[in-house]
């Protein structure tokens, strides 16, 4: 399950609401990680474009590849501003086994800041500024693309 939201995350009820998704489903483990925005540089919340398409074909290699392993991978993203101190990304792991669900989150948020088509922006007394240095560029992206 990919969510995608206007604005920063409710974490408790979308973890609650996972939680109670996978209440019946006899996994042993459930390993969440929640990404918030940090106050640095200045800014005032961190803004966030997605391309949905590459996005939602990236998170479906993935529940493939997790459930090869008799996981399920869950993640929500936010679209927009989100003022600092607050949730841009959660994601979460459900697995009957603890070893696979820690290998599993950990590849799969290290893989999502590489690789996931979402382009970041500061924001700063208002306005968007391209966070170059906190994105990761797409190989092939055309003008997204580093020159070398």
């Amino acid at each position: 399950m990919m969510e995608l939201h206007d604005g920063p995350l409710d974490v408790k009820e979308i973890f609650g609401r996972w939680l109670d998704e996978e209440a019946e489903s006899n996994y042993g483990a459930y390993i969440p990680f929640v990404g918030t925005i940090r106050a640095e540089g200045g800014i005032e919340a961190l803004s966030f474009d997605i391309y949905e398409p590459v996005l939602r074909n990236w998170f479906d290699a993935w529940q493939r590849r997790a459930r090869e392993r008799g996981a399920v991978v869950k993640m929500a993203h936010a679209i927009g501003d989100v003022p600092v101190h607050s949730s841009s990304y959660i994601a979460a792991v459900f697995s009957p086994r603890r070893r696979v669900a820690l290998e599993l989150i950990d590849e799969f948020v290290e893989d999502f800041k590489a690789n996931a088509p979402i382009w970041k922006y500061d924001v700063i007394d208002g306005r968007r500024i391209y966070a170059e240095d906190r994105s990761t560029p797409m190989e092939g992206s055309g003008l997204l693309a580093q020159s070398e």
